[in-house]
């Protein structure tokens, strides 16, 4: 097979520097030549050219205003040029370099000159590329591509640096992550997601002093600095995220949260300092009333307990460990049982029940909580059916809907066939929803608990009053019934104010025709208070706790025939 040489294109020389030049080289290059700038971008365009030589000591061509052109066309800017000049002639060389020239050659033409010049401009210029090439490619491997922040890898090797090269310097770790974000991408498509990853990318790009810092994109919509503590204001920083989010104009409430974990141990890896600041976050997400949270010690333990229930919630589910508790609702006046909420207990084989207040909230953050309030919905309705195939009277049942089911598509399908296959009615089955769901997307909750209240379900608003939105979102949602946060009822014994309020709830339910239960009544004289305020239902210890389904049934039973009698 014939030798493929590389090609170098020698422009504006004269027919004697032409064969002069080839007769030095020929063994080496293949030689094209060109005696006007036309011909020489026609060859430029048309092969693969090593290296331009330019004449400027012959008058073929103007060698300086083809340089000038040539340096403006970004299409060969990595083609070394060598300039061809008289010997002595400083002028047109110092022209040449300023120009774009890599090197220059004399002449009369020195052999080993010309050859040694040609041979190191092509090797420095195919260097330079393979460096280039190289840089990109560790850019490439540094860099996330969305977002142009540092991927996992190399933030932990960037941070780690930093956080070593001064030791002086306290560093806290933030995690950040977007309440909710794969909702985002189902409601707006993966554009406007990406969209708003590189918008949030941006922003710390811009905040982040690279000399003092360090950004990066972990996965998905979690992002990572590593900042000096005393540059970090959370509250400012929460506030311009937002703010930079906003203008995108998107209709749908985007929230970052973020956990904060002073590097105490900075030999620790980068990596744990991250879990530690992601188990600070996990701790307030989906809260609202609290956006950011600082990581303390007693957080590794509850983590190793959440790594426990996550591990084995999908085999409890199967192997019937949930069941549900019913709590009485009462009517103080006709002193009956009018309702009931169903709540959701674990009995774990090794670690006995296991709390609510543990497995609930890790549960809503990793989307279980849809298979498992599914779950409780058709337990309670096996025990309405039950009831009712054994002729025994029943009251409704309120059960929770968490704000995740409201991003399926098949929620009222599912609910409406549960009604078939049990065949109850709609009023049966009470539907709770919180104010959480209306802050997430008021949109998406407004209308399908327009489809309930279409197909008959009873709504009931819970912990009425513990958020920022609730006047906001009764005023846009048809409610039946107000449940009245507990948090008032603690208050009532003590406080003037939580007394005032509680009554104008009541009120501003009954000119709307609502009902009202407050929950959380435990003493005789928070039922004293309440009942004289008004016409509402009681949810609370002073009562009756949470109860079995058999003794539920029990009590149900004692008091329907007390009323019977009566």
């Amino acid at each position: 097979m014939e030798k493929v040489l590389p090609i170098i294109l020698l422009a504006g020389a004269d027919k004697n520097t032409q064969d002069d030049f080839k007769n030095i080289v020929k063994d080496k290059y293949s030689i094209m030549s060109a005696d006007n700038e036309y011909e020489c971008f026609n060859i430029l365009t048309n092969h693969k050219i090593e290296l331009v030589i330019v004449a400027l000591n012959v008058q073929i061509m103007d060698g300086l205003d083809f340089l000038k052109n040539l340096a403006q066309d970004s299409r060969y800017k990595n083609i070394p040029i060598l300039a061809i000049v008289t010997y002595g002639d400083l002028d047109s060389v110092s022209l040449a370099m300023e120009l774009g020239a890599t090197e220059f050659i004399t002449t009369p033409f020195s052999e080993i000159i010309i050859n040694c010049r040609i041979r190191n401009v092509i090797a420095h210029s195919q260097q330079a590329e393979k460096d280039k090439r190289i840089s990109e490619m560790n850019r490439y491997i540094e860099i996330d591509s969305l977002t142009g922040l540092y991927n996992r890898e190399t933030f932990y090797e960037k941070a780690a640096k930093l956080i070593h090269d001064n030791p002086e310097v306290q560093y806290c770790i933030v995690y950040l992550d977007i309440s909710c974000f794969k909702v985002v991408n189902d409601l707006f498509h993966t554009e406007t997601g990406n969209l708003i990853l590189k918008t949030a990318a941006s922003y710390f790009l811009k905040k982040i002093n690279p000399q003092v810092g360090v950004s990066g994109r972990i996965e998905a919509d979690h992002f990572v600095l590593c900042v000096p503590q005393d540059t970090l204001d959370m509250d400012r920083l929460i506030k311009e995220i937002d703010d930079t989010i906003r203008t995108l104009g998107i209709s749908h409430n985007i929230l970052f949260f973020a956990g904060v974990y002073p590097v105490i141990d900075m030999n620790l890896p980068v990596d744990q300092m991250c879990d530690r600041a992601s188990m600070a976050l996990n701790k307030i997400k989906g809260n609202y009333a609290r956006r950011y949270n600082f990581y303390d010690v007693g957080m590794r333990e509850r983590m190793l307990k959440e790594q426990m229930i996550v591990r084995d919630m999908e085999f409890a589910l199967k192997d019937n460990q949930f069941t549900i508790f019913l709590q009485p609702i009462y009517r103080p006046e006709t002193n009956e049982i009018v309702s009931a909420e169903a709540l959701v207990r674990w009995f774990h084989p090794e670690s006995g029940m296991i709390s609510p207040g543990y497995f609930i909230p890790v549960f809503e953050r990793n989307g279980f909580i849809v298979k498992l309030d599914r779950f409780v919905w058709e337990t309670v309705c096996k025990f309405l059916r039950s009831r009712l195939d054994a002729g025994k009277k029943i009251v409704p049942v309120s059960v929770n809907v968490s704000r995740l089911n409201f991003y399926s598509y098949d929620l009222l399908i599912f609910l409406l066939n549960l009604l078939k296959k049990y065949d109850l009615e709609p009023w049966m089955l009470k539907l709770e929803v919180t104010e959480s769901a209306y802050t997430d997307n008021p949109q998406q909750l407004i209308k399908i608990i327009n489809q309930f209240k279409e197909n008959g379900f009873p709504i009931l608003m819970d912990d009425f009053g513990s958020g920022y939105s609730s006047l906001n979102m009764l005023k846009n949602i048809d409610i039946d019934v107000l449940k009245v946060d507990m948090a008032f009822v603690r208050e009532i014994e003590h406080s003037e104010r939580a007394r005032t309020i509680l009554l104008m709830i009541i009120g501003l339910a009954r000119e709307l025709g609502m009902g009202v239960v407050t929950e959380g009544v435990e003493t005789q004289t928070q039922l004293d208070y309440i009942t004289n305020m008004g016409s509402v239902d009681i949810q609370g210890y002073y009562f009756s706790k949470p109860l079995a389904v058999k003794d539920f049934v029990a009590l149900f039973d004692k008091y329907d025939s007390l009323a019977t009698q009566v």
